[in-house]
């Protein structure tokens, strides 16, 4: 049987990581809040610690907010400058009027 051709790779897709990140930064800190208030009962059942590794969550995902925002910020930039190079390297068009 002849093998099938090989199709090229698609495109990776782009997601927004800040809005990703984020939602669950906050779900983080919504059961840190929705712990608290039986932080009693969960220490008598050996549970004393859910509350705060809800909160270590939150902490983490807002160094991650961090490091995607500013990830973010550094693929908008190159993707800056190569535009302005593109429109130096004297092709006569405007980057600003180019479309993708």
């Amino acid at each position: 049987m002849p093998k099938s051709p090989l199709h090229p790779s698609p495109p990776p897709l782009e997601a927004n990581d800040v809005a990703i990140v984020g939602g669950g930064t906050v779900l983080w800190f919504v059961a840190f809040l929705a712990l608290l208030p039986f932080q009693g009962a969960l220490s008598d059942h050996d549970h004393g610690s859910w509350p705060w590794i809800c909160l270590s969550g939150a902490g983490l995902g807002l160094i991650g907010l961090w490091y995607c925002r500013a990830r973010r910020d550094a693929i908008a930039r190159d993707r800056a400058a190569e535009a302005a190079s593109k429109g130096a390297a004297g092709d006569g068009t405007d980057p600003a009027t180019q479309s993708d």
